[in-house]
């Protein structure tokens, strides 16, 4: 599926948030990368993100 920059900029966020609140990693992550948005841009990357998005028809 094809995310916009807003659909994309809230699931990494969403993501990062649960990762620095003790979600478990999905990803192999290097040792000296710590930050929770990167992991999460990382997760998103090699889509192992258990986020969906739902859309709504018009």
């Amino acid at each position: 599926m094809k995310y916009t920059r807003f659909e994309k900029a809230r699931i990494i966020g969403a993501r990062g948030l649960q990762i620095s609140m003790g979600a478990p990693i999905l990803v192999k992550v290097p040792e000296d990368l710590i930050d929770p948005i990167d992991i999460a841009m990382m997760e998103f990357e090699k889509d192992a993100l258990p986020i969906t998005v739902k859309r709504s028809a018009k």
